[in-house]
């Protein structure tokens, strides 16, 4: 199986996309992908999610300025499809962030989905190198987390919001948002969404104070383990998650995701 590289441009440049191809092409890497549709009303960022999870894609590599990744739309849609492929393909999925010279990026100030990714400046001559061995080295195992997070979204079904434990169980769940609204919650096997759920003991609109930032959650107390999930829909593109176990008179130990 030929190992390919897909591509995700930021920017409109077809000139810099060609040299891009070439260059990777060179080094006996298949070179697929697209331009970014900046779409967050029509969900276009998930439009990437079938060939990022293919067996033989072997790294993902975006292309972008700093300009480019300051726009939070652009930020969002690229974490939100971070969230699913990471859950997919495991926290460990190399991702490179290529950018113009002189723009270095620091990972650490991205959201949290996105700062697994690597930068590199788009002209550097190692990065062919660099990606043939991303390409054909064993999947790079990430430190293990205690939570699940997924997303799936389209126009027809709206966005939702998969959160769970890894391993053990929580006494129930919450899931909270910053600067959007939740319109329904679920519960059910994990993986996919539930086509009718049994909740107990459920709680809307809870307002949590953390950190800077306020949040609106949405909680059940059903049980929830490594092969259930609690699933929730969210209108809009939030700031940034809140979720956990929920349960009254417990120190639950949640966990935030900022997405933009």
């Amino acid at each position: 199986m030929k190992k390919s590289i897909w591509m995700t441009s930021l920017g409109r440049s077809e000139d810099t996309v060609k040299k891009l191809y070439g260059k990777i092409g060179s080094y006996g890497l298949e070179v697929k992908g697209h331009f970014w549709e900046d779409d967050l009303g029509k969900m276009a960022w998930i439009g990437s999610r079938e060939e990022l999870l293919k067996p033989e894609t072997a790294a993902w590599v975006v292309v972008g300025s700093k300009q480019e990744l300051s726009s939070p739309s652009i930020r969002y849609g690229l974490s939100a499809l971070s969230i699913t492929v990471q859950a997919q393909r495991g926290a460990g999925f190399p991702v490179m962030l290529l950018h113009p010279r002189g723009e270095a990026v620091d990972a650490g100030t991205l959201p949290t989905p996105l700062r697994s990714m690597e930068p590199l400046p788009a002209d550097d001559p190692g990065l062919g190198p660099k990606l043939v061995a991303k390409a054909h080295a064993p999947a790079k195992a990430a430190p293990p987390r205690e939570y699940r997070l997924d997303v799936y979204g389209n126009p027809q079904i709206g966005q939702w919001f998969e959160v769970g434990p890894n391993d053990g169980t929580w006494k129930g769940a919450m899931l909270g948002v910053c600067g959007a609204e939740i319109a329904f919650h679920g519960v059910g096997p994990s993986g996919m969404l539930p086509s009718r759920s049994t909740l107990e003991y459920s709680v809307r609109g809870m307002k949590i104070d953390f950190g800077e930032k306020q949040y609106v959650a949405w909680a059940v107390q059903n049980e929830i383990g490594p092969r259930t999930s609690y699933f929730a829909k969210v209108s809009g593109a939030p700031d940034s998650l809140l979720f956990g176990s929920y349960a009254e008179g417990d120190d639950a130990e949640v966990y935030v995701a900022t997405l933009k």
